[in-house]
């Protein structure tokens, strides 16, 4: 009875593309377990059939101790013990109450407990003062945090998210880890959390798995896996944007970190001494040319690698002929800008995207 999720040889295939193929997983009631990998290993996916958007192609799928029949016309019902929070908000075009509100809404509860509950949970996230404007019209930060808000306010036992704070600036990040280890901790809230910043994962997950192509390929307590940083670990740090380097802090608040051979990466912490770093390929734009932009980092490059990934492409670019980067594009983007191998481009990111591992 203390296991809360059991995924028991779950595969997954979309049109003979394997994305998962015999997962294993128990997660008991009140763990937060963090799950790490590269792009394209399966993490998303995973997250999905746990919330049960998704039917697994073989295996079976355990909440409550009970085995998921997806023929049921109920699964909604059982979703409502789920929150989830996507990589990148689905908001509507109205204002933040009425975003907060709509699950409450559709459950039926009365007015005045629906306003009660999204003040509450505003509270909560720091935008209170916010239920009057227009969620598309936030900063990214705010957005997101609706978005946890949208996910919270209904009280889940089962909370899952999908890079809760990638490419968030520095505040709204530790809203959302301050939140998460608390509604973890006191709340008793079982967590599971897909995410590329192990800065992050160590401060809040008690267990992390390791994922590569579509398997868990070890699972343990986060302080022992990430301790040893070898083996499987070390190899998905090889994939992602990581570089090693000596930062100096500038008067105004952030690094300059000047990666091994010369090039100099702005980032939004102070820290003096040698740092490892990581830039999620999600967080990083391709441009087409040199613009006025608020990315602190713009390098130019020429793209030497792209791998299709299904709806995105991953994009290699080598700046300066010597550091590689990846960045994830989507295939319209890919066609929009005539993206091509040998193509001369520049790449930007945020201060606030370069995290320390």
């Amino acid at each position: 009875m203390n296991v809360h999720v059991d995924l028991r040889n779950v595969s997954k295939e979309f049109h003979g593309k394997v994305a998962l193929e015999g997962v294993n997983l128990s997660v008991h009631y009140g763990d937060f377990v963090a799950l790490v990998g590269p792009n394209g290993a399966g993490k998303t996916t995973l997250l999905r059939i746990i919330d049960l958007l998704e039917e697994p192609s073989s295996g079976e799928v355990w909440l409550d101790c009970v085995k998921i029949d997806y023929s049921r016309r109920d699964l909604h019902l059982i979703r409502r013990d789920i929150g989830f929070v996507p990589q990148k908000p689905i908001l509507f075009n109205a204002s933040v109450f009425d975003n907060v509100a709509y699950g409450l809404k559709i459950r039926g509860l009365k007015d005045s407990e629906v306003r009660m509950k999204v003040k509450r949970i505003l509270e909560l996230v720091q935008l209170e003062g916010f239920e009057g404007k227009n969620a598309l019209r936030l900063s990214g930060g705010e957005m997101q945090r609706v978005s946890l808000a949208q996910a919270l306010v209904s009280e889940p036992r089962l909370l899952l998210l999908d890079e809760p704070t990638s490419n968030l600036d520095p505040r709204s990040a530790s809203i959302i880890e301050s939140i998460l280890m608390d509604i973890n901790r006191r709340g008793k809230t079982t967590i599971i959390m897909a995410s590329h910043n192990l800065q992050e994962v160590r401060g809040l997950a008690k267990h992390t798995a390791i994922m590569r192509c579509g398997k868990i390929v070890r699972v343990g307590q986060t302080d022992e896996i990430l301790a040893s940083l070898k083996d499987d670990l070390q190899e998905y740090t090889r994939l992602e944007n990581i570089f090693q380097g000596f930062a100096r802090p500038t008067e105004h608040g952030t690094s300059i970190i000047e990666v091994d051979g010369g090039l100099k990466i702005e980032a939004a912490f102070t820290r003096f001494g040698p740092i490892r770093i990581h830039i999620p390929p999600e967080s990083i734009a391709i441009l087409a040319e040199k613009v006025a932009t608020s990315a602190r980092n713009i390098f130019k490059g020429e793209i030497f690698e792209m791998t299709n990934l299904g709806n995105v492409i991953n994009v290699g670019v080598k700046v300066e002929s010597e550091y590689e980067f990846t960045i994830q594009v989507t295939r319209k983007s890919v066609e929009e800008m005539g993206l091509s191998l040998g193509k001369q481009v520049y790449i930007a990111f945020k201060a606030s995207s370069v995290k320390i591992i």
